[in-house]
């Protein structure tokens, strides 16, 4: 406060000055109460206001004063309008939004927005100095406000830090690509403007401003992204491609809002065929795919569209137009594969013999759905056209493995069969060609392992369910004769699977029952040899103590009876299944297991398959069965002499020949037959196995004819006559090879 007095001592006048922080203008209060603020360095009066008593700068903005006057309190940013506001009292302070009034003795302190002031600074796009009233105190309006006005005016860097003290990070997205166009070149701020305004929402603004500035593409890109496809329309540049693109965008937009058919013709009609067919396939359009397929000219018809339109077609299961887009593009391979996939094998078939280069990719899939059908011969048969035998047994053998760990044994039997019979026919095919003899051996080692495997797996199949199931349908003597066949089988080796427990627990029990008692004994003893299952111990043992109370023979009628030298023979035998005297093996029924009264014997040499088979079919010379009374000679008188009944059979050369032939050094003496001999058989009485080379065929004859004897042309397994029909009856197929045999 200054006052100037007279030389008495009295006031004459006063004035109340503010200088600013940096005394670069003076504020003064006149005793007219007028507010006169100065440059402190020019002298100049910058501005003048009435109805002042007290004034105070902003220490915080330099170019900010607040007065009070009458009642008002005033504020003053640089030289724009007065902002006023009720408050009485004397401004003795003015600190950022704070304003300190001394009324009477009480200070007060105001809070003044500075909305006022910025908008000032706004509208003269100082948004600079704008930031800077801000900072002293503004609403979050405020701040959006200078926020968006910054970047209108391209002032980002004001922009920025507005937005980023609001946390608003939406338009910093924006910024950040303007400048890095702007760091790329680009300096035409009326390129920015119209990107800045749609961001904002003014669309209708940046669409005129996009149009000015030749950029109409953006208008119309803006639109369409907002679907506003009609105002799109308007800025669309007579060009194909932006037609395109707006009724491609058109099409889109009635995709996501769940109007196929629309966004189908939308996208036909803008040339876009592919998303239209994914629309057709979707949906299950099959008139409109196959609509389009035939009527786009070849030129629009691009493989990848055809290759669509084939795949949505065979996956709605329209598999004669898939086929016709197939043959149209000249895709043998896809239309073979489709055949496969829906298992139309003739088309496939017809196809593989048009075109042998796919008669691989045909036949083994068709193979192994024939396997997963139970249909292993047409199996066999598909592989062997392929090519691929090496395939077919790995896979045979493959699920015999199967069937052996999951305890289908009589599976497993069956599928060791039929890579019996892959064997057979490999060695034939062996055979035929160049006949490599160390190929046909190989070829013949496997016939013989495979056939004894599978034999053995189907009488095991019998052993397992009886000793797994509480009841049977097998007589005791059917499964005594099946465990000692198996008995002598597992003496030398043990197959994957087979349970010698199993095996010789099922021939102590039956033995047992059909009074055996020697060869219960025996596999009772057998038994404590190998490590049994805790819970067949106690009864094991058991049977050991009662089996002993029995006579240590076997019945008399159990004994088998060797049919080449009438040798009666134990139930058990170390050395195999053969006669303990000839060493000639017995043949089995594969039902009863019984033996069959029936020798094999062999040909001799120079002697063919054929040419005995010729000799065996010829008619055999009638035996005499004289019978009383025949006339003779002796001497110069004729005489009557009365014969005793002769059956012939005494007199068959096949007899005879048995009855000369005796092992030496307990060695076995094959029976060999000459011409003579097989002309004299009765072809029924002869059977044959017919296995073909290079294994060739087996021959045995029939000791008692009276006794039926049936053999399974496929498998080549001889049973009684009465078991196999009863079979053939419960099954409609041979028990062994599983073989369908028409039973009427």
């Amino acid at each position: 406060r200054l006052q100037s007095l007279s030389f008495s001592g009295e006031k004459i006048r006063e004035w109340v000055m503010e200088s600013q922080i940096r005394r670069t203008k003076l504020a003064v209060v006149d005793e007219r109460n007028t507010l006169l603020v100065y440059d402190v360095v020019t002298k100049e009066l910058l501005y003048q206001e009435p109805k002042a008593n007290s004034v105070a700068w902003n220490t915080s903005c330099e170019d900010m004063l607040c007065y009070s006057g009458e009642g008002m309190l005033s504020i003053k940013a640089n030289n724009f309008s007065t902002h006023q506001q009720r408050q009485q009292g004397f401004v003795v302070g003015f600190t950022a939004s704070k304003i300190f009034c001394l009324d009477f003795f009480a200070m007060t302190c105001v809070d003044v927005p500075q909305s006022a002031p910025m908008i000032q600074y706004l509208e003269r796009k100082l948004y600079k100095d704008a930031y800077k009233i801000g900072c002293l105190g503004v609403t979050e309006g405020d701040w959006n406000t200078l926020a968006l006005e910054a970047l209108e005016g391209m002032d980002f860097d004001i922009s920025k830090k507005a937005f980023h003290r609001l946390r608003d990070l939406r338009f910093l997205e924006p910024i950040h690509s303007i400048e890095e166009r702007k760091r790329r070149g680009e300096t035409n701020n009326h390129v920015f403007l119209p990107d800045i305004l749609a961001y904002q929402g003014k669309f209708s603004e940046a669409a005129k401003l996009y149009k000015q500035g030749g950029q109409s593409e953006k208008a119309m890109e803006m639109y369409t992204d907002l679907r506003q496809f009609d105002k799109a329309k308007e800025f669309v540049v007579t060009t194909d491609k932006n037609v395109k693109q707006l009724v491609t965008k058109q099409a889109d937009w009635f995709k996501t809002t769940n109007d196929p058919q629309a966004a189908c013709d939308m996208y036909v009609a803008a040339g876009e065929y592919l998303k239209a067919v994914d629309i057709m396939g979707e949906n299950g359009w099959v008139d409109r795919i196959v609509g389009l397929v035939h009527d786009l000219d070849k030129a629009s018809q691009s493989n990848e569209l055809l290759y669509k339109c084939a795949t949505y077609l065979k996956n709605l299961s329209q598999y004669s137009y898939a086929a016709e887009v197939y043959e149209k593009l000249k895709d043998i391979k896809s239309l073979v594969s489709m055949y496969i996939s829906i298992q139309q094998w003739n088309e496939a078939f017809s196809l593989a013999m048009q075109h042998p280069e796919f008669k691989d990719d045909v036949y083994t899939p068709y193979a192994t759905w024939l396997v997963e059908n139970d249909k292993f011969d047409e199996a066999q048969e598909a592989l062997n056209k392929a090519g691929r035998q090496n395939e077919a047994i790995h896979l045979l053998e493959q699920l015999a493995e199967n069937a052996i760990k999951e305890s289908r044994f009589d599976d497993a039997g069956f599928y060791y069969w039929m890579l019996t019979k892959s064997a057979l026919e490999s060695a034939r095919k062996e055979a035929q060609g160049e006949a490599n003899q160390q190929a046909i051996g190989v070829h013949k080692e496997n016939f013989y392992k495979f056939k004894e495997l599978s034999e053995v797996y189907y009488v095991y199949h019998h052993i397992r369910r009886y000793t797994d199931q509480p009841f049977t349908s097998l007589l005791p003597e059917a499964l005594m004769n099946m465990s000692r066949f198996l008995a002598h089988k597992i003496t030398a080796k043990v197959p994957p699977g087979v349970s010698q427990v199993a095996v010789y627990l099922t021939l102590a029990k039956q033995s047992k029952t059909v009074g055996a008692f020697k060869l219960a004994r025996y596999a009772y003893e057998k038994l404590k040899t190998l490590r049994t299952p805790g819970h067949l111990q106690e009864a094991i043992d058991m049977g050991c103590v009662t089996v002993r109370s029995k006579p240590f023979m076997d019945k008399e009628d159990l004994l088998p009876m060797c049919y080449r030298c009438s040798t009666t023979n134990q139930l058990f035998n170390t050395a195999g299944s053969i006669c303990t005297n000839c060493r000639q093996p017995f043949v089995f029924s594969f039902v009863s297991f019984e033996v069959l009264p029936v020798v094999e014997f062999f040909l001799a040499e120079g002697i063919s398959d054929d040419e005995a088979m010729k000799l065996i079919q010829m008619e055999a010379p009638r035996r005499s069965k004289n019978q009383g009374w025949k006339e003779a000679e002796q001497g110069n008188a004729q005489v009557l002499k009365l014969d005793e009944a002769d059956d012939g059979r005494d007199g068959d050369p096949f007899t005879k020949l048995l009855n000369t032939l005796h092992s030496t050094n307990g060695e076995f003496v094959p029976v060999v037959v000459d011409r003579e001999t097989l002309q004299a058989m009765h072809r029924t009485e002869v059977i044959v196995k017919k296995w073909g080379a290079p294994i060739g065929n087996q021959y045995y004859q029939s000791i008692i004819p009276d006794i039926g004897i049936a053999i399974c042309r496929n498998c080549n397994q001889l049973f009684h006559s009465d078991d196999y029909e009863m079979q053939i009856l419960a099954k409609d197929s041979c028990p062994f090879c599983r073989r369908v045999v028409d039973s009427s």
